[in-house]
C-alpha cells in the first residue's frame, strides 16, 4: 500500500464510533483569543466566557486519558499521567532544532512537538497512529495554532514518507517493537544525510551483550518485548547502520515523572512495581529504567 492509501484508510479511524462524537466536538468549538506560553506547562490563556471555559473542560475530560503533558488552558490544569517535561528538559542541552525539518515518531498528543516550537525548527512533523492522540492534539492545537503535522503513522511508514529529517525523536517506542533492529533501520531510513536520532529505551543493567525477553508482561504491560544492556543497544545501532552512538543519560523512572492523576484513572507506575521492593517490577523484572541516546550516520 502506497502512503497516499495507508493516510486515507487511518483517517476513516477518525469516524469509529467512540472516536466521532470526539471530533464533532472538536469542529463546534469556538474561535477565542489566546495567548500561550511553551514552558514545563504548555499554557493556554483563553479570553473566553465562563460557559465557554465549561465547555472546553467538559471537552478535554472527555478526551481522558492524558498521558503526556501537563496543560493547562485558563484555570483547566491537565494533570497528565507523565510530567513529561522531565524528559523534555533532560535532552533540550543536547538537540538545537533551529531551522532543521524534525519528526517525533509515537509523539502522543504532542506535548513534546508543542515544546519544540520554541527552538524555531523548519517543520515538525509527528507519527502516532492512535486516533484519540490525534484528537488530543488537534484540540490543544485549536488554540495554538502551529503548523506542525500530525501524521497518524508509525515507525514502519518512515520507510515510504514522502520527506526525510534532519532529526528524528523516538522516544519510549522501540521496546514495543517485536523487531528492534528493524525498527532502528526505518528509523535510519527516515533521517537526511547527516542526520541525527534521538532515542529513549527501557534498559538493564550489565556488561555482556544480552537483553531481557519477558515471558508475558513487564510492568504489566504486554507488548514489551526486548529490554538491552547497553552494550546490546549499541550493537542493534550498529547493525541498523548507525556510525556512531552517544549515550546522554541514564535515569530510573520514579513516581514524581509516572503517577495515576484525576485525567489518567488507570493504573500507572506506583501499580506496576513490587510493593515490597521498588527496585523490581511485579513480575520480578528490574524496575523501569532509560537509557537516552544519540545516533549519528
Amino acid at each position: 500500500m502506497n502512503l497516499i492509501d495507508v493516510q486515507k484508510s487511518r483517517e476513516k479511524w477518525l469516524t469509529w464510533k467512540d472516536v466521532a462524537p470526539l471530533r464533532e466536538r472538536l469542529d463546534a468549538l469556538d474561535e477565542i483569543s489566546v495567548k500561550y506560553n511553551l514552558g514545563d506547562i504548555v499554557e493556554i490563556s483563553l479570553d473566553a466566557s465562563i460557559k465557554q471555559l465549561q465547555e472546553i473542560e467538559n471537552f478535554a475530560k472527555a478526551l481522558s486519558p492524558w498521558r503526556k503533558g501537563p496543560f493547562k488552558i485558563s484555570d483547566i490544569f491537565i494533570d497528565s499521567e507523565w510530567q513529561s517535561f522531565m524528559k523534555y528538559n533532560l535532552l533540550e542541552p543536547y538537540i538545537d532544532l533551529k531551522d532543521k525539518v524534525v519528526a517525533d515518531i509515537g509523539c502522543n498528543n504532542g506535548y513534546y512537538m508543542f515544546r519544540m516550537l520554541c527552538q524555531n525548527p523548519k517543520k515538525i512533523v509527528g507519527f502516532d497512529p492512535s486516533p484519540l492522540y490525534k484528537t488530543q492534539f488537534d484540540f490543544i492545537n485549536h488554540f495554538i495554532k502551529s503548523d506542525i503535522i500530525f501524521e497518524m503513522l508509525g515507525v514502519e511508514h518512515l520507510d515510504i514518507y514522502n520527506r526525510k529529517f534532519d532529526i528524528i525523536f523516538c522516544l519510549g517506542v522501540l521496546y514495543h517493537r517485536s523487531d528492534p533492529i528493524k525498527t532502528l533501520k526505518s528509523l535510519k531510513k527516515g533521517l537526511s544525510t547527516g542526520g541525527v536520532l534521538y532515542l529513549d529505551t527501557f534498559m538493564i543493567d550489565g556488561e555482556e551483550e544480552i537483553c531481557l525477553t519477558p515471558q508475558k508482561t513487564y510492568s504489566k504491560i504486554p507488548n514489551i518485548y526486548f529490554i538491552p544492556t547497553l552494550p546490546a543497544l549499541r550493537n542493534w545501532c550498529k547493525r541498523a547502520g548507525f556510525k556512531k552512538i552517544e549515550v546522554l543519560e541514564i535515569k530510573q523512572t520514579d513516581l514524581n515523572e509516572q503517577r495515576r492523576t484525576d485525567w489518567a484513572k488507570g493504573e500507572s507506575l506506583n501499580n506496576f512495581l513490587d510493593p515490597s521492593n521498588p527496585l523490581k517490577t511485579v513480575e520480578g523484572y528490574p524496575a523501569p529504567k532509560r537509557v537516552y541516546i544519540k545516533g549519528y550516520l
